[in-house]
């Protein structure tokens, strides 16, 4: 299948905003990446902000179908989550742009960070009223389901996304230590999700 001039300039933008940020991404760069003129960009985004706004929404989409997979699965307490953490781990090693993306977007001052709360809402609800239930249940230790749902989300992407930090502290961005972070994530996460004995 033939990729469309505005897929072209998504999937670009996306990489370039995803790997190094919205202020150090140009669009003359990415129009001398394309082979295209910035003119051709500005037709079809009518300016750097409107672009950096439909990769937002492009991504949201992309984010919302993976996350609508796992929790189509019918799991239920830990091994949901474990598969969550499991799905956001392949994503960094397959698209790690579009996770560095939403770092990009959450960042104080982002100008959109607005758009990307709107349109993960429903997810997010989602997600707590899941976590809820799971604690009702017994089979989630209880605690604040908004604060657990924000304490996971941190903790999963900047685990798996944040490889700066990472060389920093002498981890290695291989394949083998992406598995073993994982791998000590979900002990972590088992050990401070898990009920204790009694609790329903």
């Amino acid at each position: 299948m033939i990729e469309s001039t505005q897929d072209r300039i998504l999937d670009a933008a996306l990489r370039a905003y995803g790997t190094h940020g919205f202020a150090a991404t140009s669009l003359d760069a990415l129009a001398e990446e394309l082979g295209i003129r910035k003119q051709t960009i500005l037709y079809w985004f009518p300016s750097k902000q409107a672009l950096f706004e439909a990769v937002i929404d492009a991504a949201v989409v992309d984010l919302a179908k993976l996350f609508e997979v796992e929790a189509s699965r019918g799991l239920t307490g830990l091994d949901q989550v474990e598969a969550i953490v499991g799905s956001v781990f392949r994503l960094a090693v397959r698209r790690p742009e579009l996770l560095g993306l939403v770092r990009e977007v959450t960042r104080p001052g982002s100008l959109s960070v607005d758009r990307l709360a709107e349109q993960v809402t429903p997810a997010f609800d989602r997600a707590r009223d899941f976590l809820l239930r799971e604690m009702e249940a017994g089979r989630l230790h209880r605690s604040d389901p908004t604060m657990l749902l924000l304490s996971l989300y941190s903790t999963v992407v900047g685990v798996a996304s944040e490889l700066e930090v990472q060389r920093a502290m002498g981890l290695a961005p291989t394949m083998r230590g992406t598995v073993a972070r994982r791998q000590e994530l979900i002990r972590f996460l088992r050990a401070a999700l898990t009920p204790e004995v009694g609790e329903a």
